[in-house]
């Protein structure tokens, strides 16, 4: 370290040094030469410079100071954990387990039923039972129309029916009565047939006014329009008070919701795979609404269209699901996910412990001595927050964070989700922990690795 007087002394040095140049005597003499002629501000302008010098070495000199002593008190670290101090991550173990097969894709929910409400008689609307939006039941009542000409049209039917049974049994007793004459001898047979005739002919008109009598009955009860399906109404078009046309336009539109369809398309890649295995079994599908990714809904497949589109190369598919809660509504905009198979003995690995480079995607593996190792990994597919790779084993420690201060073969310091602070950590950043049941490895750090400085490296600091 500079001192103070090491600063003294060069400075009495340089002095000194002017004092032979100049040939001037020793240092602190009276007796000085005049100035040679021509020179007589040589002398005050080698001062200033002087001064000027000794000012910018005493800063010089200062600033080395301060510079030796902070990497003095700095250990030397390497770069990227690289021959130096261990490098601070989180890691997470591969995982294996069987996992679902699916294709993603995108739907639409759909009515289960979806029925337009029209009256079947003329006549004036009276009463509407239902409000705009409210859940029916079959059966319920829904619209009133004005009874009095469909019951007056009633009343002649009946009326005229019993005008033609009063006919028959008087034609019936005149049968009768010519039968038993045409026995005797007393009556011609063509009177007995005109009479027989008159019968049958009173019977078919009998007949035909018992259809008319069921007619009118039958728009009678027209009148009074109940709901055919379960379901929810919809926006009502024509209001009391006006005129409906038998079989004109819709007075209301009832959607069934439960249980419900969602229509979603998929590439005809899958199709084979599908249809394979939708013979062994139903598929799952699951639908999630926006804004609820953590909360799918669960159904299963029913419909494959007969035909692929040629223009998209799609096939169309229809699931359905129960929705006793109404969390679907017709015409929302869901993601799908059909599960095709299931997958024995997959890799699994949190999603942020995969990197991209130059030759592809990679996750650094932790080793028994603390070090990192550098693995070139195949992606087949995301399940939520995990991600199903090829290129590790099950039991193996990767790294989920911190990757950017790494290099192959740097040291770590492992932060295993097993700790308390692993466990927070992972359940921060949305990685799994271990999974006990597969008996992976639970790596221990060394208690170099847990100090975060090893022996070499505290020799290099000091």
């Amino acid at each position: 370290m500079i001192g103070w007087s090491q600063i003294r002394d060069w400075k009495l040095m340089i002095l000194s040094w002017r004092v032979k140049r100049r040939n001037l005597p020793p240092h602190g003499s009276r007796l000085l030469p005049p100035p040679a002629r021509g020179r007589a501000c040589s002398a005050p302008r080698n001062d200033v410079r002087a001064g000027l010098a000794f000012l910018m070495l005493g800063v010089s000199l200062l600033c080395l100071c301060g510079c030796e002593k902070r990497s003095a008190a700095k250990p030397a670290k390497g770069p990227r954990g690289e021959g130096g101090a261990a490098v601070p991550v989180a890691v997470a173990t591969v995982r294996q387990r069987t996992t679902p097969v699916a294709v993603p894709s995108f739907g639409t929910v759909e009515a289960y039923a979806d029925v337009e409400v029209r009256a079947q008689v003329t006549g004036i609307l009276e009463q509407v039972h239902f409000t705009e939006g409210q859940m029916v039941k079959k059966g319920d009542p829904l619209l009133s129309i004005d009874p009095r000409q469909p019951q007056a049209n009633l009343k002649v039917a009946q009326a005229n029916l019993e005008k033609e049974q009063a006919q028959l049994k008087n034609a019936e007793r005149e049968a009768a009565r010519q039968t038993e004459l045409l026995q005797k001898g007393f009556a011609s047979q063509d009177v007995y047939d005109q009479a027989i005739t008159g019968v049958e002919t009173l019977r078919a008109a009998v007949s035909a006014d018992q259809a008319a009598v069921e007619n009118a009955a039958l728009q009678l009860d027209y009148c009074s329009i109940r709901s055919p399906v379960d379901g929810c109404t919809g926006r009502l078009l024509l209001h009391r008070g006006n005129l409906i046309k038998g079989n004109d336009a819709s007075i209301v539109t009832i959607r069934q919701i439960d249980p419900i369809y969602v229509s979603f398309w998929i590439q005809e890649q899958h199709l084979a795979a599908i249809r394979k295995n939708m013979a062994q079994g139903a598929l799952d599908v699951a639908a999630t609404l926006p804004g609820e990714e953590n909360e799918p809904i669960h159904g299963a497949l029913s419909f494959i269209d007969n035909t692929v589109d040629p223009d998209n190369r799609t096939i169309h598919l229809r699931a359905t699901f129960a929705n006793q809660d109404r969390r679907l509504w017709p015409g929302q905009y869901v993601k799908v996910l059909l599960t095709v198979a299931q997958e024995a003995d997959s890799l699994l690995v949190p999603s942020q412990a995969i990197q991209t480079g130059q030759t592809g995607r990679f996750v650094y593996v932790a080793k028994s001595d603390q070090t990192v190792e550098m693995r070139t990994i195949t992606l087949k597919r995301e399940i939520g927050n995990e991600s199903v790779i090829e290129g590790v084993k099950a039991g193996e420690v990767v790294v989920t964070d911190g990757q950017l201060r790494l290099v192959p073969g740097a040291r770590i310091q492992a932060k295993s989700a097993a700790g308390p602070q692993g466990q927070s950590r992972a359940g921060e950043r949305g990685s799994p922990t271990p999974d006990s049941a597969s008996g992976a490895p639970n790596p221990s750090p060394s208690p170099s690795a847990v100090t975060g400085t090893s022996d070499s490296s505290k020799s290099e600091a000091r």
